[in-house]
C-alpha cells in the first residue's frame, strides 16, 4: 500500500511541479520592454478584432402598407451579420394583391470575402503573438542567442504589418458596402411592391453598425502597433548590429588617422 500511495503522490506532483517550473521560468520583466509590452499589446487588440467583427448581427427593416380593402400593414426584419453574405439572406416581401401573399426576396452583395480575411487574420495574428511570447519569456537565451529566431520575427512582423494595413482597409471599404446595402432605403427601393400605387413602403430602424465600426478601428491600430514593433525586433537582429559596426568604423579610422598627424 505504501509503495502505491507514493506512487500516486509522485504521479500527482509531477504536472504541478512541471507548471510550477513552467511558471518560475517565465521572465515577467521582459513586458516591461518595449518588444514584450507591444507584442502583449498586439494579442489583445487581435482578439478585440476578430471578435468584433466576427461577432457581429444586426438587423434592418421596413413596413409596407397595402392600399387594398383589408388595408394589410406588414413589418419587415431582416437579420444579418458575419460572414456579411448578404446575397443568401431572406425575406418576405408582401404583393399586396389576392393572388399571392408574399414573395421571397434577398438582400444585395456579398461582403464575405473581405470581413473573413480580416477575421483569419487577427486569428493567426493571436497564435503568433502568443507563440512569440512564449518564446520571449520562457526561452530567451534562444531568442538572442540563435540568431534565426530574430529574423524570422522580422520577417514575420513585416509581413503581418502588411496584411494588417490590407485587411483593415478592405474590410472598412466593404463595411461601408455593408452599410448602403442594409439601409432600410435600399431595402424599400429594391422591393417592386413600393414602386407601385398598390402600397405605400416606410422605412423601419436603422441597422446599429458600432459593433463593426469598431473592429475597423481595432484593425487600424493593430497596424500600428505592428509597424511600430518593426524597429525593435529589428534591433534584435543581427542587421542591426552590422549597420552599428559600418557607422563606427569610418570614425574609428578618421581618429587613428587624426592621432597619426598630431605625432607627425
Amino acid at each position: 500500500m505504501s509503495s502505491t500511495e507514493s506512487s500516486g503522490r509522485t504521479a500527482d506532483k509531477s504536472p504541478r511541479q512541471q507548471v510550477d517550473r513552467l511558471l518560475l521560468g517565465l521572465r515577467w520583466r521582459r513586458l516591461e520592454e518595449p518588444l514584450g509590452f507591444i507584442k502583449v499589446l498586439q494579442w489583445l487588440f487581435a482578439i478585440f478584432a476578430f471578435g468584433s467583427c466576427g461577432s457581429y448581427s444586426g438587423e434592418t427593416g421596413a413596413m409596407v402598407r397595402c392600399n387594398n380593402e383589408a388595408k394589410d400593414v406588414s413589418f419587415i426584419i431582416v437579420s444579418f451579420g458575419y460572414p456579411f453574405r448578404l446575397n443568401r439572406v431572406q425575406y418576405e416581401m408582401p404583393l399586396c394583391d389576392d393572388d399571392s401573399t408574399s414573395k421571397t426576396m434577398h438582400l444585395m452583395g456579398d461582403f464575405s470575402a473581405p470581413a473573413e480575411f480580416f477575421v483569419t487574420l487577427g486569428i493567426f495574428s493571436f497564435f503568433y503573438t502568443m507563440a512569440a511570447l512564449i518564446l520571449y519569456l520562457r526561452f530567451h537565451n534562444l531568442y538572442t542567442e540563435n540568431k534565426r529566431f530574430p529574423l524570422v520575427d522580422f520577417c514575420v512582423t513585416v509581413s503581418f504589418t502588411f496584411f494588417w494595413l490590407v485587411a483593415a482597409a478592405a474590410w472598412g471599404k466593404g463595411l461601408t458596402d455593408v452599410k448602403g446595402a442594409t439601409r432600410p432605403s435600399s431595402l424599400t427601393a429594391a422591393m417592386s411592391v413600393c414602386h407601385g400605387e398598390e402600397a405605400v413602403c416606410s422605412a423601419g430602424a436603422t441597422p446599429s453598425m458600432g459593433l463593426a465600426n469598431i473592429s475597423v478601428l481595432f484593425g487600424f491600430i493593430s497596424f500600428f502597433l505592428w509597424a511600430g514593433n518593426c524597429w525593435f525586433v529589428f534591433k534584435e537582429t543581427p542587421w542591426h548590429g552590422q549597420s552599428q559596426d559600418q557607422g563606427q568604423g569610418p570614425s574609428q579610422e578618421s581618429a587613428a588617422e587624426q592621432g597619426t598627424v598630431e605625432k607627425q
